[in-house]
């Protein structure tokens, strides 16, 4: 199939690996984040990169922060509210039934 003088392993172009042929690696950090499940991820920053006070935990989704005793809280999530829901709390029950009976005029051409 293939010649004696193959080699296996690699593709052609391919040059040496190591790190003298891609250059120095710039010097990195290992910062541990807690989320409030547990859980602990450590991304890896830059040297010189401002960390941040959070981080989204892979695993559930939560923020995570780096102080294992104290996590940030879960967001909280707002339940489903209807469109009569958000008229409500625009509106007391005193303008809707003023609203209402104008409605109610204007249908019988009162108004």
């Amino acid at each position: 199939m293939t010649g004696g003088n193959a080699i296996r392993g690699s593709r052609i172009g391919a040059g040496p690996m190591g790190e003298s042929a891609r250059g120095e690696s710039a010097p990195r950090l290992r910062i541990s984040f807690w989320c409030a499940n547990g859980h602990e991820t450590q991304p890896s920053f830059a040297g010189d990169a401002q960390i941040p006070e959070t981080w989204d935990c892979p695993r559930c989704g939560f923020p995570a922060g780096t102080d294992q005793d104290n996590p940030p809280d879960p967001p909280r999530s707002e339940p489903y509210k209807s469109h009569l829901a958000y008229v409500r709390e625009r509106r007391s029950p005193e303008d809707g039934e003023a609203i209402l009976a104008e409605a109610l005029a204007r249908l019988r051409g009162e108004v």
